[in-house]
């Protein structure tokens, strides 16, 4: 197998590091405030760590001056997210940063706004014998939704710490993250590989019970050791379809504005964001609260995180150029 380190090209650690830093000083991105707000605006997400800004800066009214109206939607699998998308419902929604490629990879109008979070999976366990990816073979894995994001993270390391999916690891695939954890509380699996606030969520209800569930993994250290490129993954982000970006480039703009004085709310105030968050996303409000210090969020327009987005998509390339629509996204990809 080509060495990843070798053929991860398109950025440096000079640049990626560049890129995370520029998302700390943000310009203003030109007349947004002279943007006509919208009458009613729908904001989608999934049940995980970037959707907790959404919905903390809808409960705020941080996204006043972007629409008359603003709610938050979560959507609960990536079937039901591409049929949002495709039948048009979903305009603007916090989606797999690989999705995006893929969908813009095979000609869907779309452009990937920001990143929102620099990763937030993790392989939780209860057993004391798992610690890294060799410990665990012969064991059961539960991992949610099946050839999108998580699951091309976990094989490529799989493959790169010299397991075989099919012979050395049993992997029970479920439709939900909620789904992994319960077999991983229940005993059905001995680790499970699952996003913020789950990983938060079965730490706790496992302690509730008795038991010690802990991170054994942190997939994102792990991605950095594997790319060197640092500890960076830009899991998920906010895409606009092209059709409403076209129609709204000012409100676009603003969106963008908001969400970054929205995400340096959220991680200054844990709680207040919980409290928004919890019924939004089905979790309980300490449970969120705890998990955003788990969730590296951030705003960063996807032209600061195109170093490490490329680093990710050359990676998925080298194994299964069809996840990305076989291709790099070209410049028109990248806010």
């Amino acid at each position: 197998m080509t060495d990843i380190k070798k053929t991860i090209k398109p950025a440096t650690r000079r640049e990626v590091v560049a890129g995370l830093a520029a998302t700390m000083a943000i310009p203003a991105l030109g007349s947004a405030a002279a943007a006509e707000p919208l009458g009613e605006l729908v904001l989608y997400g999934p049940p995980a760590g970037p959707s907790i800004t959404l919905a903390h800066a809808v409960a705020t009214g941080a996204l006043s001056a972007i629409a008359n109206k603003v709610s938050f939607k979560a959507w609960r699998n990536p079937d039901e997210l591409r049929a949002g998308l495709t039948s048009g419902t979903m305009k603007a929604v916090v989606m797999p940063t690989t999705a995006a490629a893929n969908l813009y990879g095979r000609g869907f109008g779309l452009k990937l706004v920001n990143v929102m979070t620099k990763g937030l999976l993790y392989v939780v366990t209860a057993d004391e014998t798992i610690t890294d990816f060799k410990s665990l073979k012969g064991k059961k894995f539960a991992v949610p939704f099946h050839r999108d994001t998580p699951d091309i993270l976990l094989n490529r390391l799989l493959v790169h710490h010299g397991i075989d999916v099919k012979s050395d690891i049993e992997i029970q695939y479920t439709g939900t993250p909620v789904e992994a954890i319960q077999l991983l509380i229940t005993g059905r699996a001995d680790a499970a590989l699952v996003p913020e606030p789950a990983a938060t969520a079965v730490m706790i209800k496992a302690g509730q019970m008795g038991k010690k569930v802990v991170r054994a993994i942190d997939i994102q250290k792990a991605w950095g050791e594997l790319t060197g490129l640092g500890s960076v993954v830009p899991q998920a982000g906010l895409a606009v379809t092209s059709k409403f970006l076209g129609d709204n480039p000012e409100i676009v703009t603003a969106l963008q504005e908001a969400l970054v004085s929205a995400t340096a709310d959220v991680i200054a105030n844990p709680g207040a964001a919980a409290k928004n968050a919890a019924a939004a996303l089905s979790f309980p409000q300490p449970i969120i609260a705890k998990s955003i210090a788990t969730s590296n969020l951030t705003a960063m327009t996807s032209s600061q995180a195109r170093p490490a987005l490329e680093a990710m998509y050359q990676a998925i390339l080298e194994s299964d150029p069809d996840k990305i629509g076989g291709k790099l996204p070209g410049d028109t990809f990248y806010m």
